[in-house]
């Protein structure tokens, strides 16, 4: 499948007890602006949920989350924490038609080949009901590669996500930068997109 990389989903699920029982700092900024766009109680989808810390945060909020992860092991993982099913969903698969009102795919969609990302985003904009929102983080650079755990990242400027998001098609696209880490301690520089469906 062009949007799926098999040394990546090794690495989860290989690491997956590892990965998602590390301390990790829920990004509580990020994910209370996402849930300040979004109707009381809505319905929210997570793409790439690994341990499930995000999922925990937004039933915390209240909204009714569906939390997914591409890897079995993860979502096995996830489960656990979250006392619910969480199902095994890889992101070119994802085929609901305004469903949800808002998709949080955070630190996960940086894995998708860039020549099959437009598509997965177009699948997200359609999973998304009229004026939905969608956040969506990435390691930020100029060419694709891998780390030294040998993950696949499509390292985006932020012009290239614009072009594959064809900003056109939201009614607002917002992309700003910050710095910090990740699973291989190095520093990063991360770009978070935020982008609300026409109503």
């Amino acid at each position: 499948m062009p949007g799926r990389d098999a040394a990546t989903l090794d690495f989860y699920g290989a690491e997956a007890g590892t990965y998602a029982g590390r301390t990790r700092k829920v990004i509580h900024d990020r994910l209370d602006a996402f849930a300040a766009a979004l109707p009381v109680g809505g319905s929210v989808l997570e793409l790439g949920c690994g341990g499930g810390q995000d999922s925990e945060g937004l039933l915390a909020r209240g909204f009714a989350v569906t939390p997914t992860d591409g890897s079995p092991e993860l979502a096995s993982q996830a489960a656990r924490r979250l006392r619910r099913p969480v199902k095994v969903l890889l992101f070119e698969d994802l085929e609901e038609s305004n469903a949800f009102d808002g998709v949080w795919a955070n630190a996960c969609l940086l894995h998708v080949p860039r020549q099959a990302l437009p598509a997965v985003i177009d699948k997200v904009q359609a999973a998304l009901k009229p004026g939905g929102v969608f956040y969506a983080s990435f390691k930020a650079g100029t060419v694709d590669g891998r780390d030294r755990f040998g993950r696949y990242y499509n390292y985006p400027s932020p012009d290239w996500l614009r072009g594959a998001y064809d900003a056109d098609r939201w009614r607002k696209l917002d992309i700003d930068e910050d710095m910090g880490g990740g699973y291989d301690g190095e520093p990063t520089r991360w770009l978070h997109v935020l982008a609300f469906k026409m109503p």
